[in-house]
């Protein structure tokens, strides 16, 4: 997806034992499609390496509609997708056009630079069509901002899938309980600092991208 100037989403004092803050985020309305926004908040500017949190739908488009994001640039960051359900086609500026569903990955490393769109497939258009996902925008580290883009996509079956104690959870990227995801990322993940749970300010060249962008 992209970015456009909107309302901060809300951050409250977490009131349960463990939270720090509540965000409720912003909503856009993208003709008929929402994204909801949690990242950056006034209290969060990050979490991690993450600049950006959206949650698409959950919609159903009408027979004849669909996602179009049209070709956009983005800079000096990097984004995964990944879908509960339906179905989106991205394509970009390297040649890169990779369908992504339910239970897989896309990771797309900007870099210097890189353009894309996302948009729902014809095929899918000639009926109705659910999507529900969540992108986020990671900060690359200052020393890599400039590196080379790149598009990688990872199916379903590969991606770990770790159940205990009654959960399941496919992890998309880092490690967890001796799994390991093997979506390579240019940044390391790790936990936020207890008690604050954000990064410092984002990068000049991120924040350049964010603007950049819609």
């Amino acid at each position: 997806m992209s970015w456009q100037p909107a309302q901060e989403p809300r951050a409250t004092a977490g009131s349960g034992t463990g939270l720090d803050v509540v965000i409720i985020p912003r909503v856009r309305d993208l003709g008929g499609f929402e994204v909801r926004r949690v990242l950056p908040a006034g209290e969060r500017r990050m979490i991690g390496p993450f600049i950006f949190f959206d949650q698409m739908g959950p919609i159903t488009f009408k027979a004849g509609t669909g996602i179009d994001v049209r070709p956009h640039p983005h800079i000096g960051l990097a984004t995964i997708t990944y879908l509960f359900e339906g179905e989106i086609l991205h394509r970009d500026s390297l040649g890169n056009v990779q369908a992504i569903r339910p239970g897989e990955v896309n990771w797309m490393t900007a870099g210097r630079g890189i353009v894309h769109s996302e948009r729902t497939p014809e095929a899918l258009r000639m009926a109705p069509s659910p999507v529900f996902g969540i992108q986020a925008w990671v900060a690359l580290p200052r020393a890599r901002e400039e590196i080379e883009p790149s598009f990688a996509h990872h199916d379903a079956a590969s991606l770990p899938v770790i159940e205990s104690k009654g959960s399941r959870v496919r992890l998309m990227i880092g490690s967890l309980l001796g799994a390991r995801s093997p979506v390579a990322t240019p940044c390391c993940f790790r936990p936020p600092r207890r008690g604050r749970g954000a990064r410092g300010s984002p990068s000049r060249s991120s924040t350049r991208s964010a603007r950049s962008m819609w």
